[in-house]
This record gives structure tokens, sequence and C-alpha cells, in this order.
């Protein structure tokens, strides 16, 4: 059998950290002087990375291998490089690295490989989002496809009772968020008294959305003796603080390159009314193949939706309101080009996998200079230049 994953329709999601964490956000905005929005692209000469291994002397098991064949991968990318022969050798693994450089699979390919050699183990992954959550799933079934390797994903937007039921089954891999983990650990559904490793994937994105609290009572949960992975775009305080109380001697791999919006062109569009804003931003996304436009809320990122569609863009849509479904499928059409323009809030900063955006439009201005920079590390990826416009009121 391969390696299965099933989930049902909406319930109740928790929000309790995220939206207390929003309500704290907002009263604390930072004041973002308009300068700091406006940079010219520089060109930057990629360095041409010669990996010290190959997938094949890994020494990953054949399943595996044909598997990374069939996804197109040929050679491992630096963070994949340097960080899967620790994993393979059971190590503890703090990899830093930015969004967009493998990632996944350099935790995802240590992991199966433990999972397929020691059939009673169970590892679990925790991610900021729903949506990274999903997209790790997507990785983890391809890579580990007809390994009969069972696996559930845990996240709010879908059916809890068709969760229970899959959990019934004993899971090798449990993906899922913070907050619906915890609500599997809570009701006594999910024991991972059992589990021999555990992955956070962009531990600072998690800490950032308040999950700190809710990560310290997971990983308390497990036992001693396990592997610990832990992949981040940064290493701050607060990061490091969580690696030191739960890591055990682990080896630090960084291939972070600093800056990746160097190649992104950024400007800023005034408007002195809520008219001129949308003919403005009506004229810039007629000269945008591929724009991710940011708003501020649920209710903002709707109208703004509706308003662009009656304007004839091929617009989607997706924020914490929308089921799990609905959101999976505006990134599809996306990713896909069935739209052009994905109207969005901050759920969509961070950790997704969408190579091919041109333009990353803040329609609202963002929180905070970290969340900008989030935003605007969508655009300009893969050596391509990228554009970046924030909407500043006169």
């Amino acid at each position: 059998m391969s390696y299965v994953y099933r989930s049902g329709q909406r319930t109740g999601a928790r929000r309790g950290p995220a939206r207390a964490h929003a309500a704290r956000r907002k009263q604390s905005i930072e004041t973002i002087n308009p300068a700091r929005f406006v940079k010219p692209a520089r060109a930057v000469q990629a360095e041409v990375y010669v990996p010290l291994h190959s997938f094949e002397t890994f020494g990953l098991q054949q399943l595996l291998l044909r598997n990374i064949q069939a996804r197109g991968f040929t050679a491992p990318s630096p963070i994949q490089d340097q960080a899967i022969p620790y994993g393979l050798a059971g190590q503890d693994v703090i990899g830093v690295a930015n969004t967009g450089t493998g990632k996944t699979v350099a935790f995802a390919l240590p992991i199966l490989q433990h999972l397929l050699q020691n059939p009673a183990a169970q590892a679990l992954v925790l991610a900021p989002t729903r949506e990274l959550a999903a997209q790790i799933e997507d990785e983890c079934r391809l890579l580990a496809k007809g390994s009969g390797l069972y696996g559930v994903l845990l996240i709010g937007g879908t059916s809890m009772g068709t969760q229970l039921r899959r959990l019934q089954d004993r899971p090798q891999l449990v993906i899922g968020t913070p907050g619906r983990v915890k609500d599997h650990l809570t009701r006594g559904t999910l024991d991972l008294s059992g589990f021999t490793a555990c992955v956070l994937d962009e531990v600072d994105r998690m800490l950032d959305m308040g999950f700190v609290n809710d990560i310290r009572w997971i990983l308390g949960r497990l036992p001693d003796a396990r592997q610990s992975l832990f992949f981040t775009a940064t290493l701050n305080a607060s990061v490091t603080a969580i690696i030191r109380e739960f890591a055990r001697e682990p080896v630090t791999i960084s291939v972070s390159n600093g800056d990746t919006t160097e190649n992104v062109a950024q400007d800023i569009v005034r408007y002195s009314g809520t008219a001129e804003q949308l003919e403005r931003l009506h004229d810039l996304l007629l000269g945008a193949p591929k724009a991710l436009v940011f708003d501020e809320t649920q209710r903002k990122v709707e109208r703004l939706g509706k308003e662009l569609a009656a304007r004839g863009f091929a617009v989607d849509a997706i924020h914490g309101g929308k089921t799990q479904g609905q959101r999976q499928r505006a990134l599809t059409r996306f990713r896909a080009g069935e739209v052009t323009v994905l109207v969005a809030t901050d759920v969509a900063a961070r950790g997704l996998d969408i190579r091919d955006v041109t333009h990353v439009i803040n329609f609202s201005t963002p929180h905070s200079y970290d969340d900008y920079i989030h935003r605007i590390g969508r655009a300009g990826r893969a050596g391509n230049q990228g554009y970046a416009f924030t909407f500043v009121q006169s």
C-alpha cells in the first residue's frame, strides 16, 4: 500500500494562539519609513554549488532513490547535501536556509528512511501554517510512494472526525500545525510517547505566530531519546532558546545566503483615497504576469478579490476564513496559471512553494519590516528579477 493521506471537510479550527498573537500585533504595528520600501534591484550572480554527495551516495533505500528520480531531482541542493548525511546518521540537526532551498527534502529523506528501516517507529513534523503542512505532506507522499508507510495530516479546516479515524490506524508519520496537534494530544487521541523523531519546520515563523508555548508543550510529551530536526530561515534568540531546550548536541548547517530580495525592484505607490488606490492597483496588475497581492484582513481580502474579478482579472483569494479545500484549490490554480492574481493575508507569506511570482503588491502596509521582507521574498526567485510595490497613502 502506498503512503496514505485522507482528510475531510471543515470543522471548527483551533485558532487561539494565532488569534491572540494577531491581536497583540495589531496593537503594536511598527511604524516604517516608506523610504525603506524603495530599492532598485541588484543583479546577483548565483554561485555555482558543487555538492559533495549525490543522492545515490547517501545510502538511501532503493525505493526512495526511484522516487527521487521520478521527482526529477538530479543533484542535492546545498542544504540537502550538507544536512542529509547527519540526518541519516540519527543526529540532531539545525538547518538554517532560506525558503525555496529544498529544506523539505532535506528532512523528509532522513525521516522516511528511518521509518522504513524501523517499522515500529513514528515521526512528527510541525509546520506553522495549514498550507505549509499540506505542502510537506504532498512531498513526503511522493517520496514515499509505494512504501506502505501510512501518514496523517492534522490541520484546522479539515474534519476532526476523519482525523480521529486515521489516528486509530497508528500512522507512522504525523504532519500538522501546533494548534491541531495539541488539540489531539489534549483529547487523548494522539500519543507521542513512542515517537522517535520530530521535525520543526519554519521554527522562526511558528514562534512569530505565537506558538512558543504550544511547541514547548508538545515537545515536552515526546521521549527524551529521539532525533530532532529544526529548520529555520533565521536563527534569532527565541529560536536558539527553543533549540537549546530540546536538542541534543545538534549539528548546525547554515546555507542562508542573506538578503533574498536583492533581485527584487522595490517601490511605493502613493494614493489619496480608496478609489484612486483601486485604479492604481488595476493599472499595476495589467502589467503583472503573476501577482501576489497582500491585504490586511479576511474581509478586505474577500472584498478586494471580488472587485478585481468584477474588473475582469483571473483572481482567487486565500485567508484563514476559507476552508482548507478552498485554500488548497486557490493555491493549485495560482501555481498552474489558471489565475494570475492571488489576494491573500500573511498566511501566504512564508514557506509556500510558489516559484514564478513576478510581482508582490502590498495593498495594505505590512505590520513590520520583517513581514515586508517575508512578503516580497515570494517574487524574484530562481534568479529572476521580481517587483514589489507597497501602497502608501498621501
